[in-house]
């Protein structure tokens, strides 16, 4: 049984579906994994025994009367703090919200539960999800399953690490500047950012509404693609066979993405472009000199809108916080409504120059992250440190934001280092197929 724990999602689904796996001895393996653990409270803000083991029993029904309701039927999953679960605590991260009780479950949830999956509970994640480092003094810091003393990534820091950890199949985060991508390329996982309206955001606590995103961290891009559909209420992509990557155009991006890369992270993404050269693809080095212009927006358009959402309950209660999530949301007050309209203007024209310039490629790839993870002793301490290691750890996933992609990060050979592919919108099917086969290159 412990081998579950190691499974795919999609390998535990087939052998559900095959008679193999028990749904309710899978879930209990699980339950009884996350009670053993010495960092349970590190990575779960609550467990949900009593309904993981009800929707067991329903899933374990419907397999033994061939009623199946999607691959992933009867699969144990964990869902961050941010997603309103019926009768569960959902704080996201940050004490503003402590005691907060939704009466019904989130869209996205309701959809993967009518689906089959069997929820375990919720995982812990930055404060209401303004940083990619995944430091939360405040409530708890997950564990980086590669290193003890350095961050886990964020926002979706629980999702990682639970599903690093062995103690979720798959892990359910939400991605606004790389909050999918970061945590899962620092956890070795694979972390699928959709495209922004495709996925309900209803029941979701919202960062900045016109970015938030929700999508999986998972053990496979197979995993991912499944858990796009349930999300969405279908069965998601087959992408069992994945084709062949000769003739597939892929743009290596240097604009910004490739600017102060530790020396790691660019080691991994020269082996990455070899293998998949070595596969058949076509690398082409692309600029896009406007894209700098979209990254310095990033700041009035990101802080503008999530202080306007949450000024109000702030302000109440700024004591409560984090000094440095503080200090981030407070950054919103500075700037003007006619500042942040003209922003959203020049967005859509830079927006415009990127499709032109990415149209023909299968993919924009670039390193998910330019760093490592840092150290979180250091972060604490280091106001300087925690600054630069957040803006640089969110600088690469953010292009995807900006420019309204679809994105996927997958694990290399290289510990916490991840390999970006930037997609078109709305275009995750395709991303994910080739995703799939970028996958099989790099093993």
């Amino acid at each position: 049984m412990q081998d579950w724990l190691k499974m795919t999602a999609a390998d535990l689904g087939r052998g559900i579906g095959a008679g193999e796996i028990d749904p309710v001895a899978l879930t209990k393996c699980y339950l009884e994994a996350i009670d053993a653990h010495p960092l349970r409270d590190r990575i779960y803000t609550e467990v949900t025994h009593e309904r993981a083991l009800a929707e067991a029993e329903a899933a374990a029904e419907r397999a033994r009367m061939d009623l199946r309701r999607s691959p992933l039927d009867g699969v144990p999953i964990s869902w961050k703090d941010l997603f309103d679960s019926a009768g569960t605590g959902t704080e996201a991260g940050s004490d503003l919200l402590k005691g907060r009780v939704p009466d019904q479950d989130a869209r996205v949830l309701a959809n993967a539960t009518a689906m089959g999956t069997v929820c375990l509970g919720k995982t812990h994640m930055s404060e209401l999800a303004f940083s990619g480092l995944g430091l939360n003094p405040v409530k708890e810091t997950p564990p980086c399953v590669n290193d003890e003393g350095a961050a886990p990534g964020g926002s979706s820091s629980g999702a990682a690490a639970s599903v690093a950890f062995g103690l979720a199949a798959c892990g359910i985060g939400s991605d606004t500047g790389g909050s999918v991508r970061i945590p899962s390329a620092w956890n070795n996982l694979v972390g699928l950012k959709t495209t922004a309206g495709r996925i309900s955001l209803e029941g979701v606590v919202p960062l900045c509404l016109k970015f938030d995103t929700v999508g999986p961290l998972a053990r496979s891009v197979e995993d991912a693609g499944l858990m796009l559909g349930l999300l969405e209420g279908t069965k998601g992509p087959d992408l069992r066979n994945p084709p062949s990557l000769q003739g597939r155009r892929f743009a290596d991006l240097r604009t910004v993405a490739r600017d102060d890369l530790e020396p790691e992270v660019a080691a991994a993404h020269v082996e990455c472009l070899g293998k998949l050269k070595a596969a058949g693809a076509e690398i082409v080095p692309l600029e896009v000199p406007e894209l700098q212009d979209a990254m310095d927006l990033s700041g009035i358009l990101y802080t503008t809108e999530a202080y306007g959402l949450w000024k109000d309950v702030i302000e109440a209660s700024p004591d409560l916080m984090f000094a440095e999530i503080l200090e981030r949301f407070r950054a919103g007050g500075q700037h003007s409504g006619p500042d942040y309209v003209a922003a959203w203007a020049k967005l859509e024209q830079c927006r415009m120059v990127w499709d032109q310039a990415v149209a023909g490629f299968d993919a924009v790839l670039t390193p998910s992250c330019p760093i490592l993870p840092p150290n979180m002793a250091q972060l604490q301490s280091d106001h300087d440190y925690y600054v630069r290691a957040n803006l640089l750890t969110l600088r690469n996933t953010r292009i995807g934001n900006l420019m309204g992609l679809c994105a996927l990060s997958l694990p290399t050979s290289k510990p916490s280092c991840g390999l970006q592919l930037l997609g078109q919108p709305d275009c995750e099917e395709a991303l994910l197929r080739i995703g799939a086969s970028v996958e099989a290159a790099l093993c």
